[in-house]
């Protein structure tokens, strides 16, 4: 595969109508907010979960991965077993001696995982925690918390449930009660940076370039749960620089993406209670292109 060439810094907004697009655990599972202006939150591992998930189900048939793009950190699977697979496959080659594996086959190790593992090759992922030392990886893709537009509403909801768990609980009479977190409505955005130094050392290639593009913008439609609700991409707008070290800093690229409530709009109940508007190419710094939408398109 032949890695990135080119600086790419890019902005993803996606929605939620009446569900939780990313609970706290800490507190009840309610969504995540910013204490002081409570404005929603999502995190980039979130993030992450969905786009491992959309890349292993697009390139997966008859349960079958397409060579190159299994998913390290996969629902189900110990991070053990998968750290075993090159010792598995090239074990004419190398030994895995936990601690005191030797650096040669360390390597050996850390370069069948970047070429086996979208993921590796895209986030990075620390494999040496095991038996099975396959190193450190630094990924070029990397992703900020999401953070909401406007303050977000949250309700917390009573459901009930007729059926009874076991036969015991048949003497109370009643049913089951547990409690729902939504979110009436909420616009995220999030910022995201890719490095074309580190991703000549992972191999991550235009290749895969493109399935992170399908991925953010697919990754709801393969996600879909009542307790999430109506969730959905609703841009991704994409900086491209001409050069490696790139031609404008990500911070000023990332302001010139304007998004305002409509006029008479005081709670946000729908995408269509705000304008998002991109920047004309002709008003960027020399040397980025803007590539615009899912699905994509290049801005006349």
């Amino acid at each position: 595969m032949n890695p990135i060439q080119n600086r790419y810094d890019f902005v993803l907004y996606f929605d939620c109508q009446d569900g939780n697009p990313n609970g706290d655990p800490d507190s009840d599972n309610s969504p995540r907010v910013d204490p002081e202006t409570f404005q929603g939150l999502v995190s980039d591992v979130c993030l992450k979960r969905k786009i491992r998930d959309y890349v292993f189900c697009a390139n997966s048939q008859s349960d079958v991965v397409r060579p190159g793009y299994d998913v390290f950190v996969l629902a189900g699977n110990t991070l053990e077993s998968r750290q075993r697979m090159p010792f598995d496959n090239l074990k004419e080659e190398i030994k895995a001696e936990g601690p005191k594996t030797k650096p040669a086959d360390i390597e050996k190790a850390r370069a069948w995982m970047c070429q086996n593992f979208f993921d590796i090759r895209a986030f990075g992922a620390v494999m040496s925690t095991t038996n099975f030392n396959c190193g450190q990886v630094r990924g070029p893709v990397q992703l900020t918390f999401s953070r909401s537009i406007d303050r977000i509403f949250t309700t917390e909801h009573t459901i009930s449930r007729q059926a009874f768990t076991g036969e015991k609980d048949i003497k109370s009479g009643t049913g089951t009660f547990g409690r729902k977190h939504t979110v009436a409505y909420g616009l995220y955005r999030a910022h995201g940076f890719i490095n074309p130094m580190f991703a000549n050392k992972t191999g991550f290639s235009e290749e895969d370039l493109q399935m992170l593009w399908k991925a953010l913008c697919n990754m709801f439609d393969l996600d879909r749960s009542a307790a999430r609700g109506l969730m959905s991409t609703r841009g991704l707008y994409i900086f491209k620089h001409d050069s490696k070290l790139g031609s404008a800093s990500a911070q000023q690229l990332f302001e010139s993406i304007k998004v305002e409530r409509k006029p008479g709009v005081e709670s946000p109940r729908s995408f269509s209670d705000y304008t998002i508007t991109p920047p004309e190419q002709a008003s960027l710094p020399a040397g980025i292109e803007l590539i615009q939408g899912c699905p994509l398109a290049a801005v006349a």
